[in-house]
């Protein structure tokens, strides 16, 4: 099979569909790659890396669009909706509950579009998501400890405070990956943290890893209000496969919370859960709100390509070579990657995506 690998357009995103590891695999199971040139550069890998682990590189995105299976990071952009057809498989993370042009220009195409995100294993897990969510989770404090700066914007905050101060308290909505990597480095720095989750069975597992360094909250409309306009940072950690989360704090909260506080909505890319946050991006990541600094970067682990590229690679890698080994009879020997079936011959498939839809 013909696999396709474009150049990622989204603004500042770094990562690449394939690595040169990747593409060697590929290529010795007998598949032609085709990588844009400069594709992997953000990821640190050159042209002549991807030669050697027998790509062939082409000149421009039309060349790598038109194969069989194309392999990307981020989804389509508008600037991309020309390079979609019927007869193409497109394997990416798609999140389309949160964008109804794309999952239009997806219908219209006929092709058929596997998301990343929903690919799902018998037990609930997202395989493809969580490396990237693990990624974001921990990066999450990173930038919220950078934004908390008074240079940045924020209240001036130390997360881990020095003895005589007291360190900066993060609340974090969610206790899934994200808000579990958020607390682990939040932890590490030194601050105080709060996980709000409605899953009593996930808490009691978050007490067993972090014990009593970390304040365990049911999550309700009540303990929201309480503990938010308390806290310094704020972590939108919250995921509904395939839906766009619900709002969780409202436009009245966060004009309760400090002057200089800081809203980073790892959840953005479906929607997110705060009221008051809209996308930004790695060029223009924050806003001020209400007084507080919001960051909503769709694309997180963008910052991070040398690592994330790689880390995606372990998890796609897999599934990729099914495709290109079996072409569209991988959804049905494989049940996990069928699950990640979007759109395909003009038809919204994802029970998800449809409810939000209904009209599609």
């Amino acid at each position: 099979m013909e696999v396709g690998v474009p150049k990622e357009i989204k603004d500042q995103e770094y990562r690449v569909g394939l690595t040169p590891g990747s593409v060697r695999v590929l290529s010795e199971a007998g598949h032609r790659v085709f990588v844009e040139t400069l594709a992997g550069d953000g990821s640190g890998f050159d042209d002549q890396d991807y030669i050697e682990a027998g790509a062939k590189i082409v000149a421009t995105a039309s060349e790598a669009w038109s194969r069989e299976l194309v392999i990307k990071v981020k989804e389509p952009l508008t600037a991309e909706y020309g390079f979609l057809r019927a007869n193409q498989i497109l394997f990416t993370y798609l999140h389309l509950a949160a964008n109804r042009e794309l999952t239009e220009a997806l219908l219209e195409a006929g092709g058929v579009a596997i998301a990343y995100e929903s690919v799902e294993l018998p037990s609930g897990a997202f395989p493809l998501l969580s490396p990237m969510s693990v990624i974001a989770g921990r990066l999450s404090i990173q930038f919220g400890a950078h934004f908390l700066e008074r240079q940045q914007g924020g209240r001036g905050v130390l997360l881990s405070g020095i003895p005589g101060v007291k360190s900066g308290h993060v609340v974090i909505l969610g206790g899934g990956v994200v808000g579990t990597e958020a607390a682990r480095i939040a932890l590490g720095m030194g601050a105080q943290v709060t996980i709000l989750d409605i899953n009593v069975e996930r808490l009691a597992y978050l007490e067993t890893l972090f014990g009593s360094q970390v304040e365990l909250l049911y999550s309700t409309s009540q303990s929201i209000a309480e503990a938010v306009p308390a806290a310094d940072l704020v972590v939108g950690a919250v995921l509904v496969p395939g839906k766009k989360p619900p709002t969780l704090v409202s436009r009245q909260l966060v004009e309760r919370m400090r002057p200089g506080s800081v809203i980073v909505d790892v959840a953005v890319d479906q929607g997110g859960c705060i009221e008051t946050l809209k996308v930004t991006s790695h060029s223009s990541p924050t806003y001020t709100k209400a007084g507080v600094v919001h960051y909503g970067v769709p694309n997180m682990p963008g910052a991070v390509p040398w690592t994330a590229t790689q880390a995606l690679n372990h998890s796609t890698l897999p599934y990729i070579l099914q495709l290109a080994n079996q072409g569209l009879t991988a959804l049905e020997k494989n049940a996990s990657l069928a699950k990640g079936l979007n759109v395909k011959n003009h038809q919204l498939l994802h029970p998800a995506v449809q409810e939000v839809f209904p009209d599609l």
